[in-house]
């Protein structure tokens, strides 16, 4: 009789408790289930970016394009050298699935070129932000750092800062004759280029792209000019640096020919990315 009675205290302790854990909590508040809504409060991670690798950046520029931009290379007579040539060196990368990019170099009697191609994928680690979002704030950094100047109405800006200007329509060549000998470096706008060749935002390439133009000289030197293009297409940032030093003192690179050459480029990457 006494065993009989244990049990059945047993039995109704765990009825007891089943009872308690499924009517709420111990301290009368709702039951575990009572807001269904608060899982959907919890954070949702973020879409991933378009990409997801790079391409061989060695292998992205054709030869044609090559010829182009670096004229000296069919000069080159031995084959090796020139296949070597065509064939660029990889810059130093820890991973290829994050940034890749190549560089080449041709010199020749009339010049010496550089060409660099720059491919950067860009991954978020915060659940909340989206790649391309981190993407787009680096590449806000990017223009912030090129410094680009405010767009202006041809004519005006060169007229109105150019307190050197022996008239007020003085062409911007004419600016360009005003800037100290002793800079060591000067913006497309300060060595008298157009004002629809000088750095800008492009909105014909990718989500976003710039263009920059740089002239810089060195004592009596050839002036060297370096053109910088970069655009962003979803999460891959894509960065053209190309320059040009003539080989004859007192010729200045010609901005418009090198802009539309890294321009094609940049256009033919965008296509082959997407």
């Amino acid at each position: 009789m006494q065993r009989k009675a244990y049990v059945t205290g047993v039995a109704a302790l765990l009825a007891a408790l089943l009872a308690g854990c499924t009517s709420g909590s111990d301290d009368g508040g709702p039951p575990d289930n009572s807001n269904p809504g608060e899982a959907g409060t919890a954070s949702v991670a973020a879409q991933p970016g378009k990409y997801d690798s790079l391409p061989e950046a060695c292998g992205v520029v054709s030869r044609s394009t090559l010829d182009s931009l670096l004229p000296g290379i069919e000069e080159i007579t031995d084959e090796q050298q020139r296949e070597t040539a065509y064939a660029g060196e990889a810059t130093l990368t820890f991973d290829t699935d994050r940034k890749v990019g190549c560089r080449w170099k041709v010199q020749s009697t009339d010049a010496t070129d550089h060409l660099l191609v720059d491919f950067e994928r860009v991954v978020s680690y915060t659940n909340a932000v989206s790649d391309d979002s981190e993407a787009e704030e680096l590449f806000a950094r990017k223009v912030t750092a090129a410094d680009l100047p405010e767009p202006a109405a041809s004519g005006t800006e060169e007229e109105t800062t150019d307190s050197a200007s022996p008239s007020a329509g003085s062409t911007p060549s004419a600016s360009a004759s005003a800037t100290p000998s002793g800079t060591a470096s000067a913006s497309a706008s300060a060595t008298g280029t157009p004002a629809d060749l000088q750095p800008r935002l492009l909105d014909d390439l990718g989500d976003e792209a710039f263009v920059d133009d740089v002239l810089a000289s060195s004592g009596s030197t050839a002036k060297q000019r370096t053109v910088t293009v970069a655009f962003r297409t979803s999460n891959v940032i894509v960065t053209i640096e190309y320059d040009e030093q003539p080989g004859t003192v007192g010729t200045v690179p010609d901005s418009k020919e090198m802009q539309d050459k890294a321009r094609k480029l940049a256009s033919q990457l965008a296509d082959s990315l997407a």
